[in-house]
């Protein structure tokens, strides 16, 4: 897993990509690969104008809990791992968070009690990940698997922007890169 970042004109970027170290994920390592991807995507859908901040984290949630749940490491009806938050041992960080004039920027999430409404101009990370433990209590295939994707996403009138759209991480095109 590679995060990184660099400043250009005084903006920072934060992305992360996962990348299998012998250059092809095992089934267990793509599977995992794919939930978090898609979690991304649908959190990448939620990042519009008018939306409120936790939206997207929402959105991951529901994603990676129920591809844990398909996978068999998480055990009971999707509502209730939501609810009790079982996710929280495989997916234990927020989403996303503001960037701009530094990796990390200024900016509240909430104002009062409510989560904030994003605006145009606002830009953020879009980054769930999925980390497994070294436990005995999960199946050894699965074990010491950790996988985040970040994008920047900037919020515009016309929906998300993905600032890092030309960094590939369809599956299949990770492997490519890797074997080129």
């Amino acid at each position: 897993m590679v995060d990184a970042g660099c400043e250009y004109d005084y903006y920072a970027s934060d992305i992360t990509r996962t990348m299998p170290v012998n250059g092809k994920f095992s089934p267990e390592q793509r599977a995992i690969y794919e939930i978090v991807l898609e979690a991304q995507l649908a959190a990448i859908d939620k990042i519009v104008k008018g939306n409120h901040w936790n939206d997207p984290h929402d959105a991951a949630v529901r994603v990676v809990t129920r591809g844990l749940h398909k996978i068999g490491l998480l055990q009971g009806t999707i509502p209730r791992l939501i609810r009790d938050k079982a996710y929280h041992e495989f997916f234990m960080h927020r989403t996303g968070h503001w960037i701009g004039m530094d990796v990390h920027d200024v900016g509240d999430y909430k104002v009062g009690d409510e989560w904030r409404f994003l605006e145009p101009g606002m830009v953020t990370t879009a980054e769930p990940g999925i980390y497994i433990p070294a436990s005995r209590k999960i199946p050894a295939r699965w074990r010491n698997i950790g996988v985040r994707i970040e994008d920047d996403v900037a919020v515009t009138g016309n929906g998300p922007d993905v600032l890092s759209k030309g960094l590939v991480k369809d599956p299949d095109d990770v492997e490519k890169l890797m074997a080129a």
